[in-house]
């Protein structure tokens, strides 16, 4: 994990030195705290990690290229916690609790205008796809949210719609990531496309992984409310594979558990526990999780780059997977 460690320093030395305007500080220090907030920068890192894999001489020429990606994410933080009225942003106030929705909402805005204004910043020689990239991808990631939004109100999600879901929603920006960096390091259209699929898939486990850990995770290591998706109703992989085997009463108590909140039902989470404990419906997870590990690591190794190169790569992917967090 050390070379990892490395990237992560790089870009936390390029980002220190962003500057943003103090005026007028309701536009400027929403962006100033989100960013503070700092979750564990994975997507700026695989941008250098992508660049360092073809041609390391290239690196600090990625971090504007990094840096818009991490603005981008979390232009998408702050719009899509409005959205879903969320409370808490990796353990502090959203920004729009923090200050309001229109605070929020045009802060938002800013934030993504500054991602444009780093990738600006990228080689020229490169910007084309690199522009055509971000945009095709920060597209798809609006499309994510929606389907997430659509799928609150429909009775029945399938599994094909969930990855898709999911795919769009977080794994392309992963998989956007790494072919920046791919771009930028100077790798051929193949090699690209490769990495961007490891990414893709890699981004897909990782979301299967957090479903899991939401239910079966360890509450002093898992930083928030274990069964959070469970209380509410939200439609993750596990709930939809309950959903598609339940039989005569077990269904009743399900339709039951979704009705209720938790003042009405208090062992709601034990009780959709116990559903998927017999139905096997965390085998049927972990299953799967590892369907897409297995896919994101044979793209990973189909690249034409020394075996060594890799090896942080795959030290980055393998602690994401196995992740308690």
């Amino acid at each position: 994990m050390f070379q990892n460690l490395v990237h992560a320093k790089i870009f936390q030395s390029y980002i220190e030195q962003s500057q943003f305007p103090t005026a007028p500080s309701n536009l400027y220090d929403p962006i100033r705290y989100i960013l503070s907030l700092s979750g564990k920068r994975i997507r700026p890192m695989l941008v250098s990690m992508g660049t360092a894999l073809f041609d390391e001489k290239q690196v600090e020429a990625s971090l504007p290229a990094s840096t818009a990606i991490e603005y981008f994410h979390n232009f998408s933080l702050i719009h899509d916690d409005i959205m879903d009225k969320a409370p808490l942003r990796r353990g502090k106030q959203t920004v729009h609790q923090k200050w309001n929705d229109s605070v929020a909402i045009l802060s938002g805005d800013a934030l993504l205008v500054k991602a444009y204004e780093e990738l600006a910043k990228c080689p020229a020689d490169k910007m084309v796809p690199l522009l055509q990239l971000f945009n095709r991808t920060a597209l798809a990631v609006c499309e994510g949210q929606q389907y997430d939004m659509d799928f609150e109100i429909r009775p029945d999600v399938s599994e094909d719609e969930y990855i898709e879901m999911i795919r769009l929603k977080t794994s392309v920006l992963l998989g956007c990531a790494l072919q920046m960096g791919a771009i930028i390091g100077g790798a051929g259209k193949d090699e690209q496309e490769l990495l961007y699929d490891f990414g893709v898939n890699l981004g897909i486990a990782f979301q299967l992984q957090d479903d899991l850990l939401d239910v079966y995770g360890d509450p002093n290591t898992f930083g928030k409310q274990v069964g959070g998706d469970i209380l509410s109703n939200k439609k993750t992989i596990l709930f939809i594979q309950l959903q598609k085997k339940l039989q005569g009463n077990d269904l009743q108590l399900f339709e039951h558990l979704l009705a209720c909140d938790v003042q009405q039902e208090p062992d709601k989470v034990a009780k959709m526990q116990t559903l998927y404990a017999k139905y096997d419906i965390q085998n049927i997870g972990l299953a799967l999780k590892e369907e897409f590990t297995a896919l994101a690591y044979d793209r990973l190794r189909a690249i034409s780059v020394e075996e060594s190169k890799k090896d942080q790569l795959f030290s980055l992917a393998d602690a994401l997977m196995h992740r308690q967090q």
